[in-house]
């Protein structure tokens, strides 16, 4: 019985095999671990194999479990070819982006690409130009969007499960060492050798928190922002923002607007899992985007949880090659979260906060020293709950954050100039 199905095995294994789709991965390590597991879970459901890995250092035997042995080389385009590939997941520096993209595009292979889509608003549009052109298929890798828990909020939205929404808020308390900053030459810059790369708390490490925001609000496209209020500080010495806020304005086609205010950081005291609110005249829903998981808290009701599946990006983009699934995150549907990035490229520089309103910790479990900005969390809670910028926040006898300045402004200098840049070290990608 055995030696019998070993050859129907085999071939329905070849069957398989011959149906995955061959995957090229840009950028393995970082973030690209994840992609990297990503890529092995749908390997081994016969969606997709890695046919190549574009990395400065080649993976190793243990980095490569599972995934047999992909071509490697650190000429992505050379690779796209060899390789015959479907489909690249560039998951690279931001700054690199738009190219790699376009170096895909033109070779017809599909796109699964990371946040944030392009450093800024002009290389979005020529990234979205080219892959038009091509007529390629892209997804930008916001992940919290695949959560069915979107869907779920705004189903609670239209059926008026908590009144007529008043705003929407967004919170991020999170905390990054030192050792962050020094990963990599563009971690935390602004630009990098004359190039855009826009690294702050809004635009990268807890872009998912906006996105997620403008998705429910129904504002995702750029020409749904009607206004941009912005108020970028740092706590380390970075050229970027680590400690920031945002209220976003937004005009819908039926004629209604919405708004969104986002309080974030880097410099948390007690690091917690990011959120979106929604606020109704009769109640509020809080997601928790990470967990994909709901609290709906509403007058007359006892408060309510649920949890809900998500939907994999690069599932969903195969699914859309084989059988034309709407794609979950194309680049229009990011087109806001893009005009927020541009935003913040053409902000003045962050405000260094003084010296007394952060301290240094020293690493545990081996990890290196870490910026804490004092009472930052309440202040990002604070934020999110009263639809307020940090320099709005006040308890009564005068301003919670006396260190936020006024809504920045084009063209305003900062009163103070950065700190010098510390050395950077480590690999690009």
């Amino acid at each position: 019985m055995t030696s019998a199905s070993t050859p129907a095995a085999a071939s329905a294994a070849s069957a398989s095999a011959a149906h995955a789709l061959p995957v090229v991965l840009a950028g393995a390590r970082g973030h690209g671990r994840w992609h990297l597991a990503n890529i092995r879970r749908l390997a081994q459901e016969g969606l997709v194999r890695l046919a190549g890995v574009c990395e400065l250092t080649p993976l190793d035997e243990n980095e490569l479990d599972g995934l047999g042995a992909p071509e490697q080389s650190a000429d992505f385009a050379a690779l796209l070819e060899s390789t015959g590939a479907r489909i690249a997941v560039v998951c690279t520096p931001i700054h690199t982006h738009t190219d790699l993209a376009l170096a895909a595009a033109e070779r017809g292979v599909h796109l699964l690409l990371e946040k944030p889509p392009a450093p800024s608003y002009a290389e979005f549009e020529r990234m979205v130009r080219g892959v038009r052109a091509a007529g390629v298929a892209c997804q930008i890798g916001f992940q919290s969007l695949g959560s069915h828990a979107v869907t779920a909020v705004r189903d609670l939205i239209a059926d008026g499960a908590i009144g007529t929404v008043r705003g929407i808020g967004a919170a991020g308390a999170w905390s990054r060492d030192l050792a962050y900053w020094e990963r990599a030459p563009w971690a935390g810059r602004r630009r990098l050798e004359g190039r855009d790369v826009v690294d702050g708390v809004l635009t990268n490490p807890l872009a998912h928190a906006v996105a997620t925001a403008l998705r429910i609000d129904g504002g995702d496209r750029a020409e749904d922002v009607a206004g941009i209020e912005l108020e970028l500080y740092r706590a380390n010495a970075i050229e970027s923002d680590d400690t920031s806020c945002v209220r976003l304005r937004t005009a819908h086609g039926d004629g209604t607007t919405g708004e969104i205010t986002a309080a974030v950081t880097l410099c948390a005291e007690r690091p917690g899992e990011p959120y979106v609110v929604v606020h109704g005249t009769g109640g509020r829903i809080t997601f928790w985007y990470k967990q994909d998981r709901l609290l709906l808290e509403r007058d007359g009701h006892a408060p309510e949880t649920t949890e809900h599946a998500r939907t994999d990006l690069l599932r969903n983009l195969v699914a859309h090659l084989a059988g034309g699934e709407e794609l979950l995150v194309p680049p229009e549907r990011t087109g806001a979260f893009m005009r927020l990035v541009e935003a913040v490229r053409t902000a003045p520089e962050p405000r260094p906060l003084p010296g007394g309103a952060w301290r240094t910790e020293p690493g545990t479990g081996g990890g290196s020293a870490r910026r804490i900005v004092t009472g930052i969390d309440d202040l990002v809670a604070a934020g999110a709950r009263e639809l307020a910028l940090y320099s709005e926040l006040s308890d009564g006898s005068g301003p919670r954050a006396p260190w936020a300045a006024s809504v920045a402004e084009p063209g305003r200098k900062p009163e103070q100039e950065p700190e010098p840049k510390p050395e950077r070290k480590g690999a690009v990608a």
